[in-house]
């Protein structure tokens, strides 16, 4: 595109069969990985399917991993094409650019994600989003309205004052820092605020916080401590679906009330038997509700 300061390039396309795993039925699925370059450095994602685009968001110290039993349901069920797209700090993506950081921040990825569709020509998508991507999902629909056309957050906090408190801590420059240092902290820490979680969450989150950088650890926790959309969400023209564990430790399932009191075309869906990953908790339930949100 003349005159943008990013490219796109296709670096391969898996032929995943994955056989009896537990995020895979029996089928070869194929999946594209791409990645786009950015002012801020190289933005990883993954694409599966044919059809309209849907853009998934990840959560703090995830990946795009973290939705992708999701995008195969929903590609082979209906005529989407889905992007899961890590953010920097995470995952794949660039975690510095030039010997600097980017700026791990809210309203930073969802720039990252407007430049993302503008280097696509998409104009214009639902955008959904886990924890601290449903954040980033309501922050670009209201600086971007144009690109978002509907909203799901799961588990996502509206106010950081709902972070779990050692989510909180690990905001904290210093405290961060010192965890940082010492490996198995970190993991315990995970094993504490997980432990009611299944081992393959626990499993993914482990795998995950080892491709993240110290500075996006505590940059983005700390900014999203901070962060309060409550206010604004009355501006929100597009429709919201909240999606909340009633077992979720990390982020206060109370914010579906928060939101459904603040957003004026919101709708709530509690996970009975959720904590903060429903996708992975109850995929069933959680997979035809979001399904039947786009069809309707």
């Amino acid at each position: 595109m003349p005159g943008r300061h990013w490219a796109v390039a296709n670096l391969r396309v898996c032929d995943d069969t994955r056989a009896g795993t537990e995020f895979y039925p029996t089928t070869t699925t194929e999946i594209t990985v791409s990645s786009m370059v950015t002012p801020q450095g190289i933005v990883h994602y993954e694409a599966y399917g044919r059809g309209r685009p849907v853009i998934l968001l990840h959560g703090w110290i995830n990946s795009w991993g973290v939705w992708e039993e999701f995008m195969i349901h929903l590609a082979e069920s209906a005529p989407y094409k889905i992007y899961a797209l890590d953010f920097w700090g995470f995952g794949e993506s660039a975690k510095t650019m030039r010997g600097q950081a980017p700026p791990f921040k809210v309203m930073a990825y969802a720039q990252m994600v407007d430049q993302f569709m503008e280097a696509l020509g998409i104009m214009t998508a639902p955008v959904f989003g886990h924890s601290m991507g449903g954040t980033v999902a309501l922050t670009l629909a209201l600086d971007f309205p144009e690109r978002v056309s509907r909203i799901t957050v799961v588990g996502s906090p509206i106010n950081g004052t709902s972070l779990n408190v050692f989510l909180k801590m690990m905001g904290v420059d210093w405290i961060a820092r010192v965890a940082w240092r010492m490996p198995m902290l970190v993991e315990t820490f995970i094993r504490i605020i997980l432990m009611r979680d299944p081992p393959r969450v626990k499993n993914m989150v482990l795998r995950d916080v080892q491709r993240t950088s110290i500075e996006s650890f505590f940059r983005s926790i700390g900014d999203l401590h901070h962060t309060d959309l409550e206010p604004r969400l009355g501006h929100l023209k597009v429709p919201v679906l909240g999606v909340y564990g009633e077992h979720d430790v990390i982020v206060d399932p109370r914010e579906a009330r928060r939101l459904a009191e603040s957003a004026r075309f919101s709708r709530i869906q509690m996970m009975p038997t959720s904590g903060h990953f429903p996708m992975l908790d109850d995929s069933a339930r959680f997979n035809e509700t979001l399904r039947h949100y786009l069809e309707h």
